[in-house]
């Protein structure tokens, strides 16, 4: 029998890939450490690994990793506007694309985007655009592009910052950086910088307040730039979560000034020789 020598066949014993998948625990405790070490009730954000200039045929790009969330962003531009309605000749255009990829999440997604990358993407136009000098590039438009390589919780607040050290790679003019930091509350207690179980850990028959907030800070002009909230919160607990988030972002400020000091320091000139 003539055999297809264009399919590539699987080995002839094989197991499914969802036998060596463990689910993760629904139920997580409320007290004590975290399951990564990390206390509660405390400004204690995950280490984080940045570096500027990774792909080189976007004007600007940043990477950045926290734990095990990964997020890469391009920017591209500024060029000309490609709708002639969109055409502003007082100001740029800001566009901004967020999408996951496939492999990004425990459940496998789509490369189409679907509604909570196009609410993410809002998002992320809206937390970037009152940093960036817009008024310096009328009639052209900016592209942000960020790719989810894996989503281990936080990740619109990563993805804030890794846009805007892309931006700064890019030599766009803005008023200052934008750092993100993200904050979960679970009824008296809170957790900063939470993983993707904590985001989405549920418990069945607890009734106390719990709820998400992200927020987009800029550290040098002191200023909020973008605020997300979900779930239930008190006005109290609201205020308090977006003094955490700041603090957060302070924590991180000095980690994202070295990063592009030394992406700077690395596209320099070489000194000439006398």
């Amino acid at each position: 029998m003539p055999t297809d020598t264009k399919r590539v066949r699987g080995p002839e014993a094989s197991q499914s890939p969802l036998l060596f998948w463990s689910r993760p625990a629904e139920v997580l405790p409320s007290h004590g450490p975290r399951a990564d070490g990390r206390q509660r009730d405390q400004v204690d954000v995950r280490p984080v690994f940045v570096r500027c200039g990774l792909v080189s045929q976007a004007k600007g790009s940043a990477y950045i990793e926290a734990g095990n969330t990964k997020v890469l962003c391009c920017v591209y531009g500024p060029r000309e506007t490609e709708r002639k309605d969109e055409t502003d000749m007082k100001s740029g255009r800001l566009t901004t694309d967020m999408r996951f990829a496939p492999f990004s999440c425990p459940e496998r997604g789509s490369w189409i985007q679907g509604s909570q990358d196009k609410d993410f993407s809002l998002m992320l136009q809206e937390s970037l655009q009152p940093a960036v000098c817009l008024h310096k590039f009328p009639r052209s438009q900016i592209e942000v592009n960020v790719m989810v390589l894996e989503n281990s919780g936080s990740v619109l607040a990563h993805a804030v910052t890794c846009a805007s050290m892309a931006l700064a790679d890019a030599g766009i003019e803005m008023y200052d950086l934008v750092l993100g930091c993200s904050l979960r509350q679970d009824g008296g207690s809170y957790v900063v910088d939470p993983t993707y179980l904590e985001e989405n850990s549920w418990r069945s028959g607890r009734r106390e307040k719990r709820g998400g907030l992200t927020v987009a800070f800029l550290p040098s002009l002191n200023q909020v730039s973008g605020l997300q909230s979900d779930g239930e919160m008190a006005e109290e607990t609201l205020t308090a979560g977006i003094r955490t988030c700041i603090e957060g972002c302070y924590k991180l400020y000095p980690v994202i000034q070295q990063a592009l000091i030394k992406a700077v320091r690395r596209a320099a000139p070489p000194p000439a020789e006398s």
